[in-house]
């Protein structure tokens, strides 16, 4: 026979599996980051990098015409050096419609021909994301420089099917050709690694 005491919590458990597969499911849609437009991209940019602005809607334009649209970007500002071997290290903001914002660090190694030094202001569109969490891992591609003062760069780092894209404005000199990746971090490290 039961007790009433076991009857209550019976009916609390029964009563409050509606709300509990409405949080599931609201999870679900909270999980995966919902789009941005080319113009939020832009308007947002143009914001960020302000008079420095130039070429951001070419630059967007055809990144959007090679991955679709992002469902994610951060803004931040990096540092970098090489000599044949370099390192790169930033901070900023990964920024999401839905998944909610959350604070990043990146820094990685790099490796080829490559010689300068740059800091720059950095938008970082993100296509893929499964989850706002799963920025959190490594990125690698192949990274080109070439300015003299200042100058507009986008290159294409992958993890799965995620893909990262820095757009990077930024004064300094650099030339060179490298094969390198980032990892996102909740927390600053000095370890590039």
């Amino acid at each position: 026979m039961l007790t009433r005491r076991e009857l209550g919590q019976g009916f609390l458990a029964l009563a409050g599996l509606p709300f509990l597969r409405a949080s599931a499911a609201r999870a679900d849609v909270v999980g995966r980051p919902s789009e941005y437009t080319p113009d939020d991209i832009i308007a947002n940019g143009h914001r960020f990098f302000g008079s420095l602005s130039r070429g951001l809607a070419e630059v967007v334009e055809t990144a959007t015409k090679r991955w679709g649209k992002p469902n994610g970007y951060i803004l931040g500002q990096e540092a970098g050096g090489a000599f044949i071997g370099g390192l790169r290290y930033g901070e900023g903001t990964l920024y999401t419609r839905n998944a909610g914002d959350v604070k990043v660090f990146w820094q990685g190694p790099s490796l080829g021909f490559d010689a300068g030094a740059d800091g720059d202001r950095t938008m970082m569109l993100v296509y893929n994301l499964p989850a706002r969490d799963a920025i959190f891992r490594r990125f690698g591609g192949v990274d080109g420089s070439a300015y003299l003062v200042g100058g507009f760069g986008m290159t294409a780092l992958i993890n799965d099917d995620v893909y990262v894209v820095p757009i990077r404005t930024g004064l300094g000199a650099r030339l060179g050709l490298n094969v390198s990746y980032l990892k996102f971090t909740e927390s600053s490290t000095w370890n590039p690694f």
